[in-house]
């Protein structure tokens, strides 16, 4: 056990059963939804045959995920928490029952697809800056770094696994059966926070309201700490995203093969189940943004390397650099925003974080998309990298509060 602990750090595992009943429960929910989304291309795809209609997907999640998460932000700084979420896990439960229902029936239309979609994103949205502050309320504040660590695992072990299981599920049995697996998923999920305690707000709360939405993202405009961890993902994500590029990567250079464009996606992945389960190193750092900027330009350095490589083992051997630099640099910035906050904002920041986290992708990637359409798909890649590498050190240099930030109950010093 202690060589584990000195790999990845579990003794959240050991110190909380509230946390390791919440941790099960979001690990399958995980693994569902991962299930789900493959579920939901499939039948898009087989619908309609269009491209265009297997985009508006990521439309249909997207905004009802960004409009509804600035609403859950401020409701889980006014709102016991557990209840918030416990109503919207089970919304999310019914858009995947009825998902199920239409792919079984042979019901299934494309606007009936993505209205489910929307709805289940929508749930998604409004309990997910909640969901992300039940970490530093159940753990102490030495052990908040681990607990998101391990969350985060849980969350690359579901992309790697979840695909593969999807396929074999869709090929035998049908999509609905993905659907009907993410609603019994889910309801592992609701039983993980239905044994929560009580998740009130600590003190007198502001009440919901556009004001309140202000006031959070004003509080982050004063907090350079909070301000400069969100910062650095829209760096990394903004400028460096290489998703959209990976096709026409491969196109140019390696055959245009399908296998090869599955292991771009594969090595991202392995790379950060890999920095995962070394994790422990970097949860116990005391000055977590130190990792979390150095893990940044580190992305940037590896999908520059991924831009100019010309052999395959070489290309993935920088995407595997870049996945498990992005894995530390996650694990250290929601330490840092959840510790960094004050419980009565942490709702709201969480939603700022969360809108960052879903939206900053599919950004980097359009942005991508448009510098390659001018040049081409390894300059898009290199000036991306290039520039996120910039970004990362110029925050590095003029923010001093991030790079000495240490949580209030971490010794700044190791104990003699």
């Amino acid at each position: 056990m202690r060589l584990i602990d000195g790999l990845v750090d579990t003794r959240p595992m050991r110190a909380s059963p509230a946390f390791r009943r919440l941790w099960i429960g979001n690990t399958l929910s995980g693994l569902g939804g991962q299930l789900a989304v493959v579920a939901v291309l499939a039948q898009v795809w087989e619908l309609t045959g269009s491209s265009v209609a297997v985009g508006a997907i990521g439309l249909a999640q997207a905004v009802p995920m960004v409009v509804f998460g600035l609403v859950g932000g401020t409701l889980a700084d006014a709102v016991d928490r557990r209840k918030l979420v416990l109503l919207t896990t089970t919304g999310q439960i019914l858009s995947a029952g009825l998902l199920a229902a239409q792919a079984l029936s042979g019901l299934a239309s494309l606007p009936l697809v993505l209205g489910l979609v929307s709805l289940q994103a929508a749930c998604g949205g409004l309990g997910a800056p909640a969901r992300k502050t039940f970490v530093v309320r159940l753990l102490a504040e030495e052990q908040v770094g681990a607990g998101i660590a391990l969350t985060h695992i849980s969350f690359q072990v579901a992309m790697l696994v979840g695909p593969v299981m999807a396929g074999v599920i869709i090929a035998n049995w049908g999509v609905g059966v993905c659907y009907a697996v993410d609603a019994l998923t889910f309801g592992a999920s609701l039983y993980g926070v239905l044994r929560l305690p009580s998740m009130r707000p600590l003190t007198d709360p502001d009440r919901p309201g556009f004001r309140a939405i202000w006031e959070g993202w004003r509080f982050i405009g004063r907090r350079p700490v909070i301000g400069g961890a969100l910062l650095t993902d829209v760096l990394a994500t903004v400028m460096a995203m290489p998703i959209a590029l990976f096709p026409a990567i491969n196109a140019e250079r390696f055959g245009d093969r399908p296998e090869v464009l599955g292991l771009f996606l594969s090595a991202i992945a392995v790379g950060g189940l890999l920095a995962g389960a070394t994790s422990g190193m970097v949860t116990r750092s005391r000055r977590p943004g130190v990792p979390m900027l150095a893990a940044a330009g580190l992305w940037g350095l590896g999908l520059t390397g991924f831009g100019f490589a010309h052999s395959l083992w070489f290309a993935l051997g920088c995407l595997a650099v870049a996945g498990a630099a992005d894995t530390v640099s996650v694990i250290s910035r929601g330490a840092i925003v959840q510790l960094a906050t004050p419980d009565t904002h942490r709702g709201r920041v969480s939603s700022v974080e969360h809108i960052i986290g879903v939206s900053g992708p599919d950004l980097g990637n359009f942005r991508g998309g448009l510098v390659a359409g001018v040049t081409s798909a390894s300059f898009a890649v290199v000036s991306g990298g290039v520039l996120c590498v910039v970004g990362i050190a110029a925050l590095a240099l003029v923010n001093g509060p991030l790079r000495r930030f240490t949580p209030a109950g971490l010794p700044t010093k190791q104990p003699g």
